[in-house]
């Protein structure tokens, strides 16, 4: 299953660590915080992740839309409840 990030061709294939560095550096302080959550326990829902960072959910959904925008992260359906969304690094 193709990302959405794929699909607008954004990723080549996985990034390597130079690139997801690059990329994660350009990113707002929310999305690097999102994304160092993440990094240390994936996969989260969008409620876990605004659990762990101690944002509000809104930054939450904004950080987690431009990390997939540009390929740092991915989405898939949760398998507790296929309503939710889990959110997890690419590389």
């Amino acid at each position: 299953m193709r990302t959405s990030a794929e699909k607008a061709g954004n990723v080549d294939a996985v990034l390597s660590e130079e690139e997801y560095r690059e990329r994660l550096r350009e990113m707002p302080p929310s999305a690097k915080l999102v994304a160092k959550v993440l990094e240390i326990d994936a996969p989260l829902s969008q409620a876990r992740v605004a659990e762990e960072s101690l944002l509000p959910g809104r930054t939450v959904r904004y950080a987690l839309s431009r990390l997939e925008e540009r390929g740092l992260i991915e989405s898939r359906h949760s398998l507790q409840d296929a309503r939710k969304h889990v959110y997890l690094l690419t590389r």
